[in-house]
């Protein structure tokens, strides 16, 4: 009678040891993901910002071309007479002039 037992006993030792050998296996292989992981977040957070810190550049040179677009566009040649892309107007005869 004892035997039936012992064995019982053994299955039940058998299922409850592979059920936290294997969680205690997954642990191990999640601290070692982890540890990697924490050894190589220092140089992406570096990567990462020296790229917003290019993007961030380049946003900043772009807007200061536009800036510079439209004030040379709203300064355009209209406002300075002698622009050299004006035309002269025609120029009044000396019979108008006299009219004056």
């Amino acid at each position: 009678m004892e035997r039936p037992e012992i064995v019982a006993l053994l299955l039940v030792g058998l299922l409850i040891g592979t059920g936290v050998g294997s969680a205690y296996a997954r642990a191990r292989r999640g601290w070692a993901d982890y540890q990697t992981v924490r050894k190589t977040v220092p140089g992406a957070r570096r990567a990462a910002w020296l790229l917003i810190k290019v993007a961030t550049t380049k946003i900043g040179i772009i807007a200061l071309l536009l800036v510079g677009a439209v004030a040379y566009a709203a300064a355009g040649p209209g406002d300075d007479p002698a622009a050299p892309g004006r035309t002269p107007g025609p120029s009044a005869t000396p019979s108008e002039r006299q009219g004056r």
